[in-house]
C-alpha cells in the first residue's frame, strides 16, 4: 500500500447512491439511516432554526487584534460545535464560484459509466464514491462525492487528474495555484 494512502486511512467499496437510488427509488437502505438523526439541527414549525455560523475572512486577516481574536473564538467554536461554517469576504467571485457548482453539477450528471472510470481505488480514500467506509456495518451518507486532496504537498496523489473531465482539470489546477 502506498504510504501517502496510510496517512489518510483507505475505504471500502460500496455500492453508489445514484445506482441504489435508480433501482429502488421509494426507499432508502436501513446502511443510510441514522436513528441519532435528532442530534442535528433542523428547521422546527415555529420557523426558528439554528443559524449556520458565518466566519469572515477579512475579521480573521484583520490587524486589528480584538477584532482579529474575536473571529478565531468564532472559528474554533464552529468547528468544535457544528464541524462546518460559511466563510464570506474571501475574495472569490461569486461568478467564480456559481461556474464552479455548475461544474461539479455537471460531473454529477454525466452517465453512471463515466463516473465509474473516476471510482475509489481498493484502500484508496481519493474517487468518486464514498470515503472512510471502515467496515459493512458502518452507517452511510447518502450521498456520492469525487474527493481528491490537493494539498499538503505530500498528500498529493495527481492519478486522478488525467482522467478528470477538461472542465474540473481547471478547476484543480486554480486550486492548486491559490494555494
Amino acid at each position: 500500500m502506498d504510504p501517502k494512502t496510510r496517512k489518510l486511512g483507505g475505504s471500502l467499496k460500496v455500492p453508489f447512491v445514484q445506482e441504489l437510488a435508480k433501482e429502488n427509488p421509494s426507499s432508502v437502505p436501513t446502511r443510510y439511516i441514522h436513528p441519532d438523526k435528532d442530534q442535528y439541527p433542523t428547521i422546527s414549525n415555529g420557523g426558528s432554526f439554528h443559524q449556520i455560523p458565518v466566519m469572515d475572512m477579512q475579521s480573521l486577516f484583520s490587524s486589528a487584534e480584538e477584532a482579529s481574536d474575536l473571529e478565531l473564538q468564532k472559528l474554533h467554536s464552529a468547528c468544535k460545535e457544528c464541524g462546518f461554517f460559511q466563510l464570506i469576504n474571501h475574495g472569490v467571485s461569486s461568478s467564480l464560484v456559481e461556474k464552479l457548482k455548475s461544474e461539479v453539477q455537471d460531473f454529477f450528471n454525466l452517465p453512471m459509466a463515466e463516473k465509474n472510470k473516476y471510482g475509489q481505488e481498493p484502500g484508496d480514500v481519493e474517487g468518486y464514491g464514498q470515503a472512510f467506509v471502515k467496515s459493512e456495518e458502518q452507517k452511510l451518507d447518502w450521498a456520492d462525492m469525487l474527493y481528491m486532496i490537493t494539498q499538503p504537498e505530500d498528500l498529493k496523489r495527481p492519478h486522478l487528474f488525467p482522467k478528470l473531465p477538461l472542465s474540473l482539470r481547471f478547476w484543480k489546477l486554480r486550486a492548486l495555484q491559490f494555494t
